[in-house]
Formats: C-alpha cells, structure tokens, sequence
C-alpha cells in the first residue's frame, strides 16, 4: 500500500447570502479568476494589511531622536513635484473651465 500524501491545505467553508455570492462570483469573473482563489486572495489581502497596521515598530532611543528630528525639520521643496502638482489634472484639460 503505497503512503498517502500530506495535504498542505486546509478547508475553510462559509455561509453567505445569495447576494454576496452574486457579487463575489461577478467580481471573480471580471478578474477571470474562479470563486476560491478570488476569495483566498482578497482574504489573504485583508490579514496581511491587519497584521500590517498593527505590526510594532521598535528602535533605539538615539533611532528615535533622529526620527523625530527628520520630521520636525522644515519641509524641503521638490521642484519636480511642484510642478506635477501646477498642472491642470487629465480630466481638467479640455473642459472650457481653465
């Protein structure tokens, strides 16, 4: 009798109403992506971004200083980025409003 395989993956079921099964199905298909693997992927998604925001971040009393010292420096001007933002925005242009 040959040894069975251990399986990595585990089942997770859900109840959902009708409706957010329409949705999840529509949203899975204009990604071309199957129900499971749009719903694992946005689960996934929404742990890390949680896991994310509540990560601690540690540092030494000297790295804090000099981070706090880097934010309460005056702002410097970044001439490129001043120009990006006096441009008319793509859906301005055009509009007989400028």
């Amino acid at each position: 009798m040959a040894p069975t395989a251990h399986r990595k993956d585990h089942p997770l079921s859900m109840r959902l109403p009708d409706t957010d099964i329409a949705l999840i199905d529509r949203a899975a298909g204009l990604r071309g992506r199957s129900r499971t693997d749009f719903v694992r992927e946005a689960a996934v998604r929404a742990a890390e971004e949680v896991l994310m925001e509540s990560g601690l971040i540690r540092m030494s009393q000297e790295g804090f200083a000099e981070f706090m010292a880097v934010l309460s420096a005056p702002a410097t001007v970044v001439a490129p980025m001043v120009e990006v933002l006096r441009r008319p925005a793509p859906w301005d242009q055009g509009s007989g409003q400028g």
